[in-house]
């Protein structure tokens, strides 16, 4: 039988795609196909896995759940993880139907204090090293994860190869190996101190003599290829029920954590409409409930709207415009990990349901008070993940966002099997204490489809620590100043901001240097950081994209240019 894994290809295939892989800035040219296309934010090797299950008869599903996969095996489950969170949206080109499903975090049924669960993330510092998270390591500060449920259930419903070839790649580069590029040395470095404290943990990123894996040592996962194996033979409920279940409680449980096996066998992905607006002469579908990220990307283009970007010069000509949009995208630190009674508090007399804030009347008001004030301060606390968007050669599309959603492993550092674990409650205590027990946690993932003339033409996602700007500067970029995907992947973007002392009322924002003339971020009166490109990898959100032109079906896809993504057509 033919493998999806790298050991199937043509060596000449598995050379390139290998070489772009362990770059930390490739470069993004474009791919251009008809019969399938797949972009990924990180790790290219995973883009050409995706290809390569369209090639053998799947689905764009196939194609984007075997990229995921791969994804977290490249990455050392340090920014994404099979124990993590996963959203997705699919358009189904037979029947017309566009879905989300949201398989976020489940809060912990005896979790009744989450105010008291320990930990921080050093929001709005330079360096992950910066960020770490300081306080006691706390086995409560675990979520339940639903990406393997979640892949499995968007699977049953969209896959057409069989289950267990979806991880064909993943359990190959987990048994075999690969060698740590940069950026991998870079996190384990960072980390290295909380990697040790477990022996499970250390047994996996540390060496025999002792030392940390670094850049260019071979780095295998034999247990986590064992546990793939058993997801791949028994589905999600080896991970949910079977024998992974009962020791990931126990680890946690051993930590202080509070999860049991009914935590994990009850869990359930919810399938929810999209939400929709209208932009222009463009449609945008994004995540259904209960997403919170539309609601904020909704927001912040009505807020444009409302400050008049439209009929000003763009952004990167103009300091005006440059402060109007850096106000629009700020906003959202009004809301985001915020209690109900907070988000009253921060806007007296307005309405601050969900339900009012996607609506222009809010958008208007709330910019009236914006315009007379510095931009307001926003940081994103630390969530990390990966992209993948997917379209066949039917014309299905996949626009997908996984993470473990806290700073590189966690700072609990817990390992089951190879499969990391994470501690996103250890900055989200106000957002657990708003949810339900046991319920799904609201998340901030920024997704969707762009339809024009009621046909699917875009699919895209956005990840990282300022994926709230570039979803919002990108989607203007094409609705409101006609740019294609390629000049909207490459045009001057504000990347995620900064708090030095840790400060939100001294917000200094942050730009890629050169990409803005000196003159416009001079006028703009404001703190204004040059990044190198090399640096602006760890400070922007990573923005993807594939395009459909609806007539002569032709694919153009794009992928970030200061990563090691890329995207991959045929």
């Amino acid at each position: 039988m033919t493998t999806l894994a790298p050991s199937g290809w043509p060596q000449e295939d598995q050379d390139r795609w290998w070489t772009i892989q362990q770059n930390p800035l490739p470069g993004n040219p474009p791919a251009r196909g008809r019969n399938g296309a797949v972009s990924t934010a990180l790790h290219a090797l995973a883009a050409r896995v995706g290809v390569e299950a369209m090639r053998q008869g799947g689905s764009a599903m196939d194609a984007a759940l075997a990229t995921a996969l791969t994804q977290i095996v490249l990455g050392g489950g340090a920014v994404i993880s099979f124990f993590g969170i996963l959203h997705l949206m699919h358009h189904d080109a037979a029947t017309g139907e566009t879905t989300s499903l949201n398989a976020s975090w489940n809060t912990v049924l005896g979790e009744d204090d989450p105010m008291s669960i320990p930990g921080q993330v050093q929001s709005g510092k330079e360096t992950v090293a910066e960020m770490a998270g300081s306080g006691k390591p706390s086995g409560r500060t675990a979520l339940v994860g639903g990406f393997m449920r979640g892949l499995e259930v968007a699977h049953r419903r969209y896959g057409k190869l069989p289950f267990a070839r979806l991880f064909d790649a993943a359990i190959e580069l987990a048994e075999e190996g690969f060698v740590v590029s940069p950026t991998l040395a870079s996190y384990i470095e960072a980390r290295k101190g909380d990697l040790a404290r477990l022996p499970e943990t250390r047994a996996i990123f540390y060496k025999p003599d002792g030392t940390p894996y670094a850049a260019g040592d071979h780095f295998r996962q034999t247990a986590l290829a064992e546990t793939l194996r058993g997801v791949a033979a028994e589905g999600a409920d080896y991970m949910y029920s079977g024998a992974w279940a009962a020791r990931c409680i126990a680890a946690i449980q051993a930590d202080g954590g509070k999860m049991t096996s009914e935590d994990l066998t009850r869990y359930r992905p919810i399938w929810s409409d999209p939400v929709r607006i209208e932009r222009g002469d463009r449609t945008l579908a994004l995540l259904g409930e209960p997403s919170e990220g539309s609601v904020f990307l909704v927001e912040a283009l009505n807020l444009a709207s409302a400050a008049g970007l439209a009929d000003r010069p763009h952004w990167s000509r103009s300091a005006d415009s440059f402060v109007r949009v850096a106000k629009c995208c700020s906003a959202m630190g009004l809301f985001y990990n915020k209690s109900p009674e907070q988000r009253q508090a921060a806007l007296p007399g307005f309405d601050v349901s969900n339900a009012a804030r996607v609506g222009e009347p809010h958008a208007k008001r709330l910019w009236d008070r914006l315009e007379d004030e510095s931009p307001v301060a926003f940081q994103s606390r630390g969530i990390h993940s990966d992209d993948v968007v997917a379209i066949d050669g039917e014309g299905n599309m996949v626009s997908l966002c996984h993470s473990i959603n806290c700073l590189i492993w966690g700072r609990t550092a817990i390992v089951v099997d190879g499969v990391s674990i994470g501690d996103p409650a250890s900055y989200l205590q106000p957002l657990v204490a708003a949810t339900p027990r046991g319920a799904q946690l609201p998340n901030p993932i920024e997704l969707g489809l762009v339809l024009k003339e009621g046909q699917p033409e875009i699919a895209w996602s956005s990840m990282g620590g300022g994926l709230h700007y570039q979803s919002t500067l990108s989607l203007l970029n094409i609705i409101d100043h006609g740019m294609t995907i390629e000049e909207a992947a490459n045009a001057p973007r504000l990347l995620a901001p900064m708090m030095p002392d840790g400060d939100p009322t001294k917000l200094v924002l942050r730009v890629v240097d050169g990409e803005f003339p000196d003159e416009v971020l001079d006028a703009t009166g404001l703190d204004v950081k040059r990044v190198s490109p090399a640096d602006a990898r760890f400070a922007q959100g990573l923005w993807i994209a594939i395009q459909r032109d609806s007539e002569s079906g032709d694919l153009v896809a794009i992928s970030p240019s200061y990563n090691n993504g890329q995207a991959a057509a045929f």
